[in-house]
């Protein structure tokens, strides 16, 4: 009986012992790599993707191309790119960082952004979810409100109007 107690203590004090992460801590990276994305360090960003990342943007979403985009120059081209001249502000709010598996990250947050051209608010709420091999974004899937979205780049008929008289 004695015996017993002494092996139940000793996984009692086991079981209460702080648990060592196991694997890198890739919800803290990627907070890294939206920190850098905010501060416009598209360096660091694009070094902590793989060659061949593949990019998804959510179905019927403004950058949706009907399938992924695949590797660095792809996203560079058809979404950096676009945020930059497109958006007046496009800034990722209230984000948090969760780790999913041993591979996996899912950051959830908002998108508040102006567009140029209209000069409408998107003010949406966002999901990414991440694989990463090693410590390196290889997939990318993005979900989120695409019909606000649409709305935001959608021109009204008045504004139209008043720009095919000014033509």
């Amino acid at each position: 009986m004695k015996n017993l107690s002494l092996v139940l203590a000793l996984l009692l004090i086991v079981a209460c012992q702080p648990k060592e992460q196991e694997g890198p801590d890739h919800a803290e990276r990627m907070a890294t790599l939206y920190d850098a994305f905010a501060a416009g360090d598209m360096d660091t960003v694009l070094a902590n993707m793989t060659d061949d990342v593949q990019w998804s943007e959510a179905q019927n979403f403004i950058y949706d191309y009907g399938e992924p985009l695949v590797g660095k120059d792809a996203v560079v081209e058809k979404v950096f790119t676009r945020l930059g001249t497109e958006w007046e502000y496009w800034n990722l709010e209230n984000k948090t960082f969760q780790n999913i598996g041993t591979d996996g990250v899912l950051v959830t947050g908002r998108y508040r952004a102006k567009n140029k051209a209209t000069g409408k608010i998107l003010d949406a709420q966002f999901a990414h979810v991440w694989t990463l091999r090693d410590t390196l974004a290889m997939k990318f899937q993005q979900y989120t409100d695409t019909k606000q979205a649409a709305e935001a780049v959608k021109m009204d008929e008045v504004e139209e109007e008043t720009q095919e008289t000014t033509d």
